[in-house]
């Protein structure tokens, strides 16, 4: 009887023991441990059911079937949890988790070792995606310098009136029936010269 009590102390502190000691190895925060340990079952699951983990020391327990949702805790190595339902592609599993909104979690589905038991997961419709607290916007003038811009018509030219061709009429070289003819008009000269010539010898001998 003396010894029962040690021993009964021992065996509290062996749990404890191994969380610290589990807690050391993986490095996951105290907190994040103590809520993963929530879903971890004690008893033989009679159901589909997961376990922690497929080359990996832990994963993370979402609000939904991606990255994009939030996540709340984990599940350390060894850790199992009873499957409840899969995403459309079947790569997230969700899981009972309490602790939680809804008392269930996912969980990515290629980090986990399933085991069906012979039943077929239902396919569950996730929930809606989380809306991000900030929208993102377009700065209107960063926008205005990618948008697209329209090419410059090229400038038209109106043709102007064309010059008018001057024409000129071509010379005759004979001239008409009405011109007087320059060597009669020379002879005449010369002979008038003669004329005077001769009138002003004869006045001379006078």
């Amino acid at each position: 009887m003396g010894q029962e009590a040690p021993m009964r102390t021992v065996r509290a502190i062996l749990p404890l023991l191994g969380l610290v000691l589990v807690v050391i190895a993986t490095g996951v925060a105290p907190v994040e441990l103590a809520r993963a340990q929530g879903p971890v079952g004690t008893a033989t699951p009679s159901g589909p059911y997961i376990v922690c983990c497929q080359n990996n020391d832990h994963v993370n327990v979402r609000t939904g079937p991606g990255t994009s949702y939030d996540q709340v805790g984990v599940l350390v190595l060894s850790q199992s949890a009873p499957a409840t339902g899969k995403s459309v592609g079947g790569d997230w599993v969700q899981i009972q988790y309490p602790g939680v909104a809804g008392g269930v979690g996912w969980v990515y589905a290629p980090v986990v070792e399933l085991y069906t038991l012979g039943e077929e997961l239902p396919i569950v419709e996730p929930p809606a995606t989380p809306t991000p607290l900030v929208t993102a916007t377009i700065d209107p003038t960063l926008a205005a310098q990618f948008s697209s811009i329209l090419p410059t018509r090229l400038p038209t030219f109106t043709s102007g009136v064309p010059p008018t061709q001057v024409t000129f009429a071509p010379v005759s070289a004979q001239g008409s029936g009405h011109e007087f003819p320059p060597a009669l008009v020379i002879m005449g000269l010369a002979f008038v010269g003669i004329l005077g010539a001769m009138v002003s010898g004869v006045v001379g001998r006078r």
